[in-house]
């Protein structure tokens, strides 16, 4: 037996306090009819059937509420195992934090333009396990393949061009971090989003797409950038320049990402403006040019809920007792009355 919602029986413990209050209550009625009348009176104005009455409707109320409670807590007990299958796309988010990515030639800068890219796409995304790899100079997996976006979220914040000291764009590194990633994913379905400007890479395209190919991984690549390129702003202010003291103009090679993505059979895209190069990159590419497997099967327990047996028993409860005879009052009336005939008589 367990409940879904566990934080509703707190309200039990309020149930004593509503007990301690009416007892409380009971005691200071029957002092206060004490003090009104002789303890011989006062047992003529009140019988012991009608006081038993109505503790009865009293603890009536108290269980329904007590029962109603429990039915709010949603508790289940008994259950069937049911068989579940995932069906989907594994995807490696692969984003550049070199240095180049610090560029202001998109709003605000290429890092944070990226970021906004990936968040966007986390809300399209459905069924599909994720992934991030951070690369520069060298790569590290931030985040194994998983369905919980919301820590994807979270490791993302986390990203910065301090985090890898060894500057550089190592895409394939970044690539091969990626593959060792898809351990247990079926060859054609696996998709890797590369996020960069394609900035300083020293590997030959050809080489990179061959290991792509071998591990049955479509690369899909998001340029972040101009081709007329900007400065590269340094931490201690200004912009990065060379030995020579030139400015160090940081384009985006176009050209070599497009040649990489549809060697691989994936496709390119510049990030422009807003999510349409997601909703391209998403829907119509990874979507059409893999194959959704079924990369997870497990058994999950289903409960059987019962809470509706504790809301017919808290209503029986409420509905018998307005319906409970109050004959003890009727009698106290009726002592009362004799009582106070008698006493007519005998002044008269």
């Amino acid at each position: 037996m367990n409940f879904v919602h566990v934080n509703f029986l707190l309200a039990l413990a309020a149930i004593p306090f509503m007990l301690a209050l009416h007892l409380y209550a009971q005691r200071k009625k029957k002092r206060l009819l004490t003090e009104f009348a002789s303890q011989v009176l006062w047992h003529n104005f009140i019988s012991y059937p009608s006081i038993l009455n109505r503790r009865f409707k009293f603890f009536l109320l108290l269980i329904g509420l007590v029962l109603a409670i429990i039915a709010l807590a949603r508790p289940r007990w008994g259950f069937q195992w049911q068989e579940v299958k995932r069906r989907g796309v594994d995807i490696i988010v692969a984003l550049d934090v070199s240095r180049s990515m610090l560029a202001e030639d998109v709003n605000p800068n290429r890092l944070i333009r990226a970021k906004r890219e990936i968040i966007d796409l986390l809300l399209f995304i459905e069924g599909d396990r994720v992934g991030l790899v951070a690369f520069a100079g060298t790569s590290f997996l931030q985040s194994p393949l998983t369905l919980d976006y919301g820590a994807i979220e979270l490791f993302l914040d986390a990203l910065d061009t301090d985090l890898i000291p060894v500057q550089g764009t190592a895409i394939k590194h970044a690539l091969q971090t990626s593959i060792q990633a898809f351990s247990d994913t079926p060859h054609d379905a696996r998709a890797v989003i590369l996020i960069t400007d394609g900035e300083n890479h020293s590997e030959h395209m050809e080489e990179i797409a061959d290991v792509a190919k071998e591990a049955g991984v479509k690369i899909f690549i998001i340029g972040i950038g101009q081709r007329e390129g900007a400065p590269i702003p340094n931490p201690d202010g200004g912009f990065l320049k060379n030995q020579h003291g030139e400015l160090v103009l940081s384009k985006l090679n176009e050209s070599a990402l497009q040649d990489l993505a549809l060697a691989t059979g994936g496709s390119y895209v510049q990030s422009l403006t807003g999510d349409l190069d997601l909703e391209k990159i998403y829907f119509q590419d990874i979507k059409g040019a893999t194959e959704a497997k079924e990369l997870q099967s497990s058994r999950r327990r289903l409960w059987n809920e019962q809470f509706q047996w504790f809301i017919l028993a808290g209503l029986f409860c409420w509905m018998i007792e307005p319906l409970l005879s109050g004959h003890g009052s009727q009698q106290s009336n009726f002592s009362f009355n004799q009582t106070h005939d008698n006493r007519k008589k005998r002044n008269s």
